[in-house]
């Protein structure tokens, strides 16, 4: 783009507001006045921590290179950045999720629990609405079978540009998913642009998700699965306090779940997964297999078997195929 490197984030951003449309645009993003952005430019004066973070979230493109010259010259960078508000869970959520643990039955805990976690969640890795998606993916569970062949998408909610509610998209993830890679190794995984890291393992193949993150739900040595977190922003995972965010809502999200629906590592063995436009055709009759299941079920007199279980069983082995 440049005929030669820019040395600091100065001449960067010098070079971007060159163009006066550009100049234009940051001045009404960021609420400064375009001789504020000037004085930045030639080192008359500096951005205020918010202005930097403005910044960066108003010039996506060249976010990852922003970000390496702010980190390079203030070390501090990652708190500046981040609003200290929003750096740590609050501590009354904590005691919210605990009174819900505590009062709530088996049978909605998970529901409650999950929910909660996921809108706090929203609201503190997404203060400025610039597009977040969290889905809980779970280990799927077969009582048959002692080996975990596939994840399944379980509570999902986003910001726009997506679909609040992701629990109709719910598929199958496998092997070749970075929920796959995180719940495999029980441990972090992470893609910070995937227009540059074209090997990497793929998310939720949201059509404008540029980055992800995976982190294991673990508890005593076993895993029930996985905290998918993707953004529209390149490199938006890539500030330590951010990440760190991640990781302790992944070790909350875990008392959503039972003592016993956590795996011992050596029973997991992915498979690798149709990708998702195959998974829908078979998804397309979802709610008549689950009303044929109910059925079944009921006139067995089967009512400690969950029919929506029995689908997702269904389903999975014919994916497997």
């Amino acid at each position: 783009m440049f005929e030669t490197e820019p040395r600091d984030w100065r001449e960067l951003l010098g070079w971007i507001t060159s163009d006066p449309m550009v100049l234009q645009r940051l001045v009404q993003d960021l609420g400064v006045r375009d001789i504020t952005i000037k004085r930045w430019v030639k080192g008359e004066s500096e951005p205020r921590p918010q202005n930097i973070r403005r910044l960066l979230n108003a010039l996506p493109e060249h976010r990852e290179q922003l970000h390496a010259f702010f980190s390079k010259e203030y070390e501090d960078f990652s708190d500046l950045t981040f609003d200290e508000i929003h750096q740590e869970i609050p501590a009354k959520f904590y005691k919210q999720i605990f009174q819900i643990r505590g009062t709530i039955g088996s049978n909605q805990r998970f529901w409650e629990i999950s929910n909660a976690v996921i809108n706090q969640a929203l609201s503190q890795l997404d203060p400025d609405n610039l597009g977040i998606a969290i889905t809980i993916v779970k280990c799927m569970v077969v009582a048959h079978r002692p080996t975990i062949l596939s994840l399944r998408e379980s509570i999902g909610m986003s910001t726009p540009p997506w679909p609040g509610n992701l629990e109709q998209k719910a598929l199958f993830l496998g092997a070749e998913s970075l929920a796959g890679h995180a719940v495999s190794t029980c441990h972090l995984a992470e893609v910070q642009n995937y227009q540059e890291e074209k090997e990497a393992p793929v998310g939720h193949q949201f059509e404008l998700e540029q980055s992800a993150v995976a982190y294991p739900i673990l508890y005593a040595g076993r895993i029930a699965g996985c905290l998918l977190v993707s953004s529209t922003e390149p490199a938006h995972f890539l500030p330590p306090t951010r990440m760190n965010l991640v990781a302790d809502y992944a070790h909350l999200i875990s008392l959503a779940f039972a003592p016993e629906e956590f795996i011992d590592p050596s029973r997991i063995e992915l498979r690798i997964m149709p990708l998702h436009p195959e998974q829908k055709k078979h998804f397309a009759d979802y709610r008549n297999r689950l009303i044929r299941a109910r059925i079944r079920l009921y006139e067995a007199k089967r009512f400690d078997i969950d029919a929506e279980q029995v689908v997702w069983e269904e389903l999975e082995e014919e994916l497997l195929q």
